[in-house]
């Protein structure tokens, strides 16, 4: 695929890894092949895609690779009755860390970036909570908005970061996030591994139910 798209295109300058799987559960709960599926797609996709692309991106414009994944976190409190997913996803985390450092020498990008709050996926609707949380998140827009922010930036000077969605805006100059709520006036619900909001407390955000 990664060839294919080369040739067709004629070069990679950004990687995304946006695939993830997730089975909520503690390790007595989730099912084995779960928690090979979460640890294949999530960990493994993420080195896998980067040392394929990698050959390309070096010859890339203004090369980035960004990966959907939380600051990383040794926080007991996420790892309780979540372990596999947690793992997974905290791999890609580390992974980026290791990325950055790796590539830095050929001036190729790695960053992660993760939304504050819940967003509008499939996840939400058939793995988490169904219709009744949709309300309270916001749309996959103020996601590919942050993203797009990122991978313009120069890739030789910004790498190694763990960027927060609203954050990113706010240092674009964006102050108004009401267009992207699904629902006006609802509180929003965090996202995973976070504690609060930008302005460092929980005030009109509700908890991610986990």
């Amino acid at each position: 695929a990664v060839a294919q798209t080369a040739e067709k295109f004629g070069g990679i300058d950004i990687l995304i890894n946006n695939a993830s799987a997730v089975a909520l559960g503690g390790v007595d709960t989730v099912p084995m092949r779960r928690i090979d599926l979460m640890h294949q797609i999530n960990l493994r996709g993420t080195i896998l895609a980067a040392r394929t692309c990698l050959p390309h991106l070096k010859n890339g414009t203004n090369p980035h690779i960004l990966t959907l994944c939380p600051p990383p976190s040794l926080d007991p409190k996420w790892y309780k009755g979540t372990l596999p997913y947690t793992l997974a996803k905290m791999g890609m985390s580390f992974a980026t860390i290791g990325l950055a450092e790796d590539f830095r020498e050929y001036g190729v990008a790695a960053n992660a970036l993760w939304p504050r709050t819940a967003i509008d996926t499939a996840a939400i609707r058939h793995e988490l909570g169904g219709d009744t949380m949709i309300k309270h998140c916001r749309t996959t827009d103020i996601v590919a908005d942050s993203a797009h922010a990122i991978l313009t930036r120069d890739s030789k000077s910004c790498t190694g970061n763990f960027f927060l969605d609203d954050d990113v805006l706010a240092e674009e100059g964006v102050d108004d996030l009401g267009p992207y709520a699904i629902e006006q006036g609802q509180p929003l619900i965090l996202d995973f591994y976070l504690d609060s909001g930008p302005d460092g407390s929980m005030d009109g955000y509700l908890k991610m139910p986990m």
